[in-house]
């Protein structure tokens, strides 16, 4: 694997993980930075936990994470959702948070809030998500893993779903990840390898409401830590490698129970002027760097034009073939990018179908 001092050295470690805890359980509190990333530490619990709601609230230094102030640091974590750990093994668990400032008011980047009130008032529509994370493996280098230095490997075509030496890299990474978000629950769907080398992709859904944007973030926390055992860096930009390469996306796929019945390629149709009328909106949040992906080649639309088709994955939203044929089913959204927030993005879409919410009175 790559060559770095920053490998975990899994041989001597593995003397340790063995050790009896003496009755305590190790929780990895987890939450989202001001940095569109994954931070997190652990706490030491008295015993088994079996229920989130017997976790309490903590706190950190919001200034170190891009998400307050040095005079008014203290950001709260409010656990919403808790995994069993493939790391630790045993009781242990992974703690996914909301960040919460001091006044009892969401944190500026707590996207989660709002998008669990917009799923919770739609409850009854049970609208369904999938998500398909592209991602790209980089060395210390910068480059993604796997190129020769200084030059580029063949052009692109024996990469996407590739089997074979020099038609993809790093594989033990993604069956590593793969395996981690079984054993924590995680409702991962698939995966394949990409277009670009070193580029990949693994698949969350279908999830109902919240659960999505939870098991997505959880998901890219998983590839952060399992990628830190093998020395290689995840990054989730929209065109990592400038040129005639792939860029990555987070293709967003949709469906309310309307959709889903007989006849339910109405309702979908029916939503397509509703994404267009909101295009800019959704463009807003669908990731920083996306105007260079969404450039109306590699499989892509323009991004400042809205437009759907059957089976078509140069449009802005693709409607299925089989969804087509069927007269039911679910939708494509194919514009957001690889870094993009799947709360804001599934938030958005609720939002855009069925309508905002009322102002909050916030209790703190």
């Amino acid at each position: 694997m790559a060559e770095s001092t920053t490998i975990s050295n899994t041989e001597n470690l593995m003397k340790y993980m063995g050790l009896d805890q003496k009755g305590y359980t190790m929780a990895e509190y987890i939450w989202i930075d001001g940095r569109n990333g994954v931070r997190s530490k652990t706490k030491t619990l008295e015993g088994p936990c079996k229920d989130v709601k017997e976790l309490s609230e903590w706190n950190f230094d919001g200034s170190s994470c891009g998400q307050a102030p040095g005079g008014n640091s203290d950001v709260y974590l409010r656990p919403v959702a808790i995994y069993p750990d493939p790391f630790r093994g045993g009781d242990n668990i992974l703690v996914l948070c909301e960040c919460w400032d001091h006044d009892g008011t969401p944190n500026k980047f707590n996207y989660r809030h709002d998008a669990a009130r917009l799923m919770e008032a739609n409850a009854k529509q049970e609208p369904w998500f999938g998500l398909e994370q592209e991602y790209t493996l980089l060395g210390l280098d910068g480059r993604p893993y796997g190129w020769p230095t200084g030059g580029f490997p063949a052009p692109q075509g024996p990469y996407y779903c590739g089997v074979g030496t020099g038609k993809v890299y790093c594989r033990d990474i993604v069956e590593a990840h793969y395996k981690a978000c079984l054993f924590a629950g995680i409702k991962i769907s698939g995966i394949n390898a990409e277009v670009m080398p070193a580029q990949w992709e693994f698949q969350v859904g279908p999830c109902e409401g919240i659960e999505l944007g939870d098991h997505l973030w959880m998901a890219r926390f998983l590839l952060h830590r399992v990628a830190e055992e093998f020395g290689v860096v995840i990054t989730f930009a929209p065109k990592p490698i400038p040129g005639d390469w792939n860029g990555a996306g987070l293709h967003t796929n949709v469906s309310t129970a309307d959709m889903r019945k007989d006849g339910g390629l109405k309702a979908i149709e029916s939503v397509m002027g509703k994404l267009e009328k909101r295009h800019v909106e959704h463009i807003a949040v669908y990731g920083e760097g996306n105007k260079e992906r969404m450039t109306g080649e590699h499989e892509t639309a323009n991004i400042d034009k809205f437009n759907w088709g059957i089976a078509d994955r140069g449009a802005s939203v693709r409607i299925p073939r089989q969804c087509a044929a069927a007269g039911k089913g679910y939708f494509e959204d194919r514009r957001p990018a690889s870094n993009a927030d799947p709360y804001q993005i599934t938030g958005m879409m609720i939002e855009t179908i069925f309508g905002g919410l009322p102002d909050e009175k916030m209790q703190k």
